[in-house]
């Protein structure tokens, strides 16, 4: 490990000693929004040290091994030292990756909770029907994360599965992992609607918004163009009697968002300015990242079959993430929310990109 890297890590531990000092302090107990900051920066950057004080715990270990073989004749005694040396040095290379890894810049958004919008794209009544099975492929993932999901808007299909449906996902670090599922999912199969047997091949579009507080994104009312209808289900079958559905219009942008699932016109609300924030944070990322080009249009893409980011294959059983070239023939298990595997390989992809990127400069 290089001096530069054990300066910044010796500040972050002596940042966490003094942060466990300032917790115990009856002033700071009482101020609960200077109490949450002070947790949440402990949070970041205990993983780190604690891995850091195992390093140099190994660091002394070895030392005094080495120092032990200079001074011991007895052989049987050496041999032991040396078995001791050689397993802490195996150890402390792997807890230096480790290390490595978590002082990697990080998302700003992956301790946020996300807003999924699925929408049925190209292929018809299927494509809307794969977009209802990619709705249950995620509300199972969540439940193995024990993330909660919350639907925020949706449009039934008649022949089953959603024309697009809105929701959230609360929980621990949910946009980590669920960040890499924004774009074009295809799916071949024989489709529910097709008579003769024959594969079809469809799409589903999927965008990952991460949950944006009325602070990072400051909306004025006079901004604001809200509507209120009916909420209505599939085939436009009567859901609600009342006026409890909300379509908010943001003016300066445009952009739009829409709730009727919830118990209320309030709740409706609520929902909506969840999801308007959301997109006109997306909104702003656009015109700041230009080197991104568009950000919503590269997550969601047109829909168009040939803008896959994942194929899923009925016939053989088969999963392939074109990004990191990764296939699986299990598509039965992914398909029952088994994601991790696919999930860790992209966050290693993402990982060793940041580190190529670190080097080039």
């Amino acid at each position: 490990m290089n001096k530069k890297t054990q300066e910044a890590l010796d500040i972050m531990e002596k940042r966490v000693s003094i942060i466990e000092e300032n917790l115990q302090s009856e002033e700071i107990l009482k101020d609960i929004k200077l109490l949450k900051e002070l947790n949440k920066e402990k949070a970041n950057l205990e993983d780190i040290v604690i891995k850091y004080q195992v390093y140099k715990k190994l660091f002394n270990d070895i030392s005094d091994a080495k120092s032990l073989l200079e001074t011991e004749k007895d052989e049987e005694m050496r041999d032991f030292v040396k078995s001791q040396l050689e397993e802490s040095q195996s150890k402390i290379e792997e807890i230096e990756g480790e290390i490595e890894l978590l002082l990697l810049p990080k998302d700003p958004n992956d301790d946020k909770n996300v807003i999924f919008e699925i929408r049925g794209a190209a292929g018809g009544d299927e494509a809307n029907i794969f977009a209802g099975d990619l709705f249950r492929l995620y509300l199972k993932f969540a439940e193995k994360n024990n993330w909660k999901v919350e639907i925020l808007d949706q449009s039934e299909s008649t022949a089953g599965g959603f024309s697009q449906i809105s929701f959230m996902v609360k929980g621990d670090k949910v946009y980590s992992k669920m960040k890499f599922e924004s774009g074009s999912h295809r799916v071949q199969r024989v489709p529910k609607t097709e008579s003769k047997g024959r594969i079809q091949t469809s799409t589903a579009t999927v965008a990952v918004l991460a949950e944006i507080s009325e602070v990072e994104v400051e909306i004025k009312p006079s901004d604001l163009r809200i509507d209120t209808y009916r909420s209505s289900g599939a085939g436009g079958q009567h859901v609600n009697t009342t006026d409890s559905a909300v379509r908010i219009t943001h003016i300066p942008t445009g952009i739009v968002a829409a709730s009727q699932d919830g118990r209320s016109q309030h709740d409706n609300k609520d929902k909506a300015m969840t999801m308007l924030r959301a997109r006109i944070y997306e909104a702003k990322l656009e015109e700041q990242q230009s080197e991104a080009a568009s950000v919503r249009k590269t997550a969601v893409g047109t829909g168009a079959r040939s803008e896959k980011i994942r194929t899923y294959n009925y016939a053989q059983n088969r999963i392939t993430d074109h990004r990191i070239n990764l296939t699986l023939n299990k598509l039965d298990q992914v398909m029952e929310g088994n994601l991790e595997e696919i999930i860790t390989e992209l966050i290693n992809n993402e990982q060793k990109n940041i580190i190529a990127q670190q080097i080039e400069v």
